[in-house]
């Protein structure tokens, strides 16, 4: 087994940087704590540079840097933010789980050959995590436990490659000889245990490894031994798998109040991130989602809009990331802001499975598509009820086989596809995923419906049209009172145009008058 650590240890930070834009960056940002004497826990690189550290009072901080800017330390989005990297850890193994208060663990020895080997993996990681806006450092290890000290002393290479080491002993002994230089600070024990073996020259793990087991358990608890062993791989350290929340909720507070539509793009593009590794790692695809804009404070107390929502539905699942950032984006350029946006919040209303998409042999295979479809690209730029679909509905009687629905809603998202015999238009994959899963006539359909049958007794006495086909029998209505008793043909008129036709026989079976009802190409 292969374990990575992922640690976090600017996520008090992070929460708040990852909502800034490159230009504000630039500026120096802190992280304080509560309190009447509230102290730095977090800088960022212009702080840093200006001399603040951590443990400074605020009012030195602002006395190095008067333009300082300082949020208030936040512990429940710092959990949420762990939630959010172990549902994006996911998407690489099926086994991670959260270490608080800022690392997330994740087992990748089976996931190597998925990803072309271990360098790569590591790499996608580390980028994955910088893209959605953290700044992670990297521990590898055959145990969860060493994995963390790894990360925490700053280890970024594997302890061992298993593979090379058939004797476990070997393996425990080399882990044990990798961890012994790293300080008893870095490992989670009480702050009284660690001033005990300080005070008798036990700094290192190393060290404390080598103590006598069951004197180490007469004074300090079998759980330090405990602790030891699942450490150095003598005992199992099993880890609460992470399961992703059922819905998705994301908020992004912005560092500073946003005026125009256009900054918000930022923001929206890390919330489109995170709600693309959630539908990733549950194997969704979203279909109605909402954007919540959260006005300044003042706003609210003066009777204004406490937030702008806007809500949109996407004509089929989906969850690439270029996508859902193309929809929102129009939608977002038709939205006027009545004040001034403090926080984002992207919510998932209603969410479909969706398979994954085939690995290729090619690697231009691998590309994924960015395109937005045309239909969620006008419903965003026109509006929702500006477009609408024609879509199949299970009935015999033409006229009444197909519907108009909304994109994304219930009646207007078809089902999944099951192969049926026919030709596709165009014969792309793309107009065989519209085809729904009940049953359709195998007698050829013209490409034009009239909204009503024109009467054809009028024509047929100038000049004979031509019957190609037929007769189809189409019999259906009889309980709703609609009811239909028709002999369909194809022909062709004296123009050389192919039609389809129909004998009324609703009143006889022989004296039936003739419809035009369709045209094919």
């Amino acid at each position: 087994m292969l374990w990575a650590c992922l640690l976090f240890p600017t996520l008090p930070l992070d929460v708040f940087a990852r909502a800034q834009s490159p230009e504000q960056c630039a500026q120096p940002l802190v992280v304080v704590t509560a309190g009447h004497y509230p102290r730095v826990v977090a800088v960022n690189a212009p702080a840093f540079a200006a001399g603040i550290r951590g443990g400074h009072l605020i009012s030195a901080a602002l006395a190095l840097a008067p333009e300082l800017r300082m949020r208030e330390r936040d512990n429940e989005a710092e959990m949420r933010a762990l939630a959010q990297l172990a549902t994006w850890a996911l998407t690489f193994t099926p086994g991670a789980s959260v270490a608080s208060p800022d690392a997330v663990l994740a087992e990748i020895g089976g996931s190597l050959r998925l990803f072309s080997g271990l360098p790569q993996l590591v790499a996608r990681l580390v980028e994955g995590a910088q893209a959605l806006g953290y700044a992670p450092r990297l521990g590898l290890a055959p145990t969860p436990g060493a994995a963390l000290l790894c990360a925490r002393a700053g280890h970024a290479q594997p302890v061992f490659a298993a593979a090379h080491l058939a004797e476990a002993q070997l393996a425990k002994t080399h882990l044990a000889k990798f961890l012994a230089p790293v300080s008893l600070q870095l490992l989670d024990l009480p702050d009284t245990t660690r001033a005990t073996l300080g005070s008798a020259g036990i700094t290192t793990f190393g060290a404390l490894a080598a103590l006598p087991r069951g004197g180490l358990a007469r004074r300090f608890g079998a759980e330090l031994v405990q602790m030891l062993d699942r450490i150095l791989g003598r005992s199992a350290d099993p880890r609460a798998p992470f399961v992703p929340p059922p819905h998705f909720a994301s908020r992004l507070d912005l560092p500073a109040p946003v005026h125009e539509v256009e900054a918000l793009t930022f923001g929206v593009n890390r919330l489109v991130q995170e709600l693309a590794t959630w539908l990733t790692a549950r194997g969704l695809g979203v279909v109605r989602l909402r954007l919540a804009l959260a006005h300044e404070r003042y706003v609210q107390q003066r009777g204004g809009v406490r937030e702008t929502c806007v809500p949109f539905a996407l004509g089929a699942p989906a969850r690439t990331p270029a996508h859902l950032l193309g929809v929102l984006r129009e939608r977002l350029a038709r939205v006027e802001l009545p004040a001034a946006v403090e926080a984002i919040t992207l919510t998932s209303a209603e969410t479909a499975p969706l398979p994954g998409r085939n690995l290729g042999l090619l690697p231009s295979d691998e590309a994924v598509p960015g395109e937005v479809p045309l239909v969620d690209r006008l419903r965003a730029r026109l509006g929702e009820d500006a477009v609408t679909l024609v879509v199949p509905h299970a009935e015999h009687r033409p006229e009444r086989a197909l519907r108009e629905a909304f994109p994304g809603h219930a009646g207007g998202r078809l089902p999944s596809p099951t192969p049926r015999r026919g030709r596709g238009i165009g014969g792309k994959a793309a107009t065989d995923a519209l085809l729904p899963d009940f049953s359709v006539p195998d007698a050829p359909r013209p490409v034009w419906l009239l909204a009503e049958a024109q009467p054809l007794a009028h024509l047929l006495e100038r000049e004979p049209w031509i019957l190609k086909d037929g007769p189809e029998r189409i019999e259906s209505g009889w309980w709703d009172g609609a009811d239909v008793r028709r002999d369909y043909f194809i022909a062709e008129n004296p123009r050389g145009e192919r039609v389809w036709i129909y004998r009324d026989h609703r009143y006889g079976t022989d004296d039936g008058e003739w419809f035009l009802h369709g045209l094919f190409a």
